[in-house]
């Protein structure tokens, strides 16, 4: 496999030459400063492509080039909004760079309610606890049958923490969920929005309505009006699966397992309909036997985040280490390294915050020393796949 980073562009306090001298091939990024929906033009994608090249690494994959919502519910401006990103594709087909990852979630990207969960050795991770999420559901959000998404005894404990909840940790809440996660690089909430709990409702409300089949009849109609450029260019387009793979907010959800994932597959067979396989994503789905579906989806899969998860029985879940969790990452790496292409690429996925992280104010998730280690780990596992 190719050894990539997720990087943020130019203002990114990880330079392109640290990460030259820790091993990385390959760069994922994307026109940060571009406005979603915008289309990104030639000579924007070039300018980035060519300093990313002047130090000796190459843009690997686009992560990510938006899907607008209004595409995913099938608002009146999809049409418009669709042959924006058709013309972006068509830039990126010209520039080179030909593998683009992208999500088909409402509303929501990727959701945990603890940023910085300790760990014994005083490193900490991204955390999800269920019943954290469905107190920020049912009392910050005050969503409309909430109630109705929880058990009895998850109740239970939502109401006891809603009577002694203080203001300070409903407010970490709502930087954890919305701001922190949501507002991630090119969200749909930033860090200057006012009112974000309104906005999040806002945004929830959109999809009233739209449900698993409606949400899977807009994603198969957005991947066959974009085909045609993709062929033109060989460019592979590579959904993420959910995060975590199952339904939240009254939200359908449509890439959680392996049914999901056969069904976009199959609706559009084309092979630069692809995915990209997220071990830590799926491995939050106490039913996905990761390996398994690494196998099975292999000769459709363009891009791989490498990472873990350990997940509890009343359903949280914390980012494990690169060796241990449900992913079971060695047999993944040996897999990938001795029955796919050379180039396929990856990265690895949510470093532990660890060292002097803490103090370098990076995206939650992506600190430095905490990537390095993972990378260090899956470049043993990449050494040993070929020890025969």
């Amino acid at each position: 496999m190719e050894k990539t980073w997720r990087w943020f562009g130019k203002n990114d306090k990880i330079t392109l030459q640290m990460l030259r001298q820790i091993g990385v091939e390959g760069i994922v990024t994307a026109l940060h400063e571009v406005k979603n929906g915008d289309v990104w033009t030639y000579e924007a994608i070039m300018d980035l492509k060519r300093y990313i090249e002047r130090a000796g690494l190459r843009w690997s994959v686009v992560e990510s080039l938006p899907v607008m919502e209004s595409i995913k519910y099938g608002g009146p401006d999809r049409e418009e909004l669709i042959d924006k990103y058709i013309e972006s594709l068509e830039n990126l087909g010209k520039a080179g760079v030909r593998t683009v990852c992208y999500n088909f979630m409402p509303v929501i990207d990727w959701l945990r309610t603890d940023l910085e969960h300790p760990w014994p050795d005083g490193s900490s991770s991204l955390y999800f606890s269920r019943t954290e999420f469905a107190f920020f559901d049912i009392y910050i959000l005050k969503r409309e049958g909430a109630r109705d998404d929880y058990s009895p005894a998850e109740l239970a404990v939502v109401d006891n923490m809603n009577a002694t909840a203080t203001p300070a940790m409903r407010q970490k809440l709502i930087e954890n969920i919305i701001i922190k996660t949501q507002g991630f690089v090119n969200g749909n909430i930033s860090e200057e929005d006012s009112e974000p709990v309104k906005k999040f409702r806002a945004l929830l409300a959109l999809y009233k309505g739209i449900d698993r089949n409606a949400l899977r009849n807009n994603m198969k109609y957005w991947l066959e009006r974009i085909m045609p450029v993709c062929d033109k260019w060989d460019i592979n387009m590579c959904v993420h699966p959910d995060d975590p793979p199952y339904q939240m907010l009254g939200l359908p959800r449509i890439v959680t397992c392996a049914e999901d994932i056969r069904w976009f597959l199959n609706a559009v067979p084309n092979v630069h309909n692809g995915l990209t396989f997220c071990a830590g994503s799926l491995s939050a789905g106490p039913k996905n036997n990761v390996p398994a579906m690494a196998r099975e989806f292999a000769d459709r899969t363009h891009f791989v985040h490498l990472r873990s998860t350990q997940v509890t029985p009343d359903g949280n879940f914390i980012e494990a280490l690169h060796t241990g969790g449900r992913a079971n990452v060695p047999e993944l790496v040996d897999f990938y390294e001795n029955n796919c292409r050379a180039d396929l690429p990856m990265r690895v996925d949510h470093g532990r915050l660890m060292l002097d992280d803490a103090d370098k104010g990076y995206n939650a998730g992506y600190s430095f020393h905490g990537r390095m280690f993972a990378l260090a780990q899956v470049d043993g596992m990449m050494a040993m796949a070929h020890r025969n």
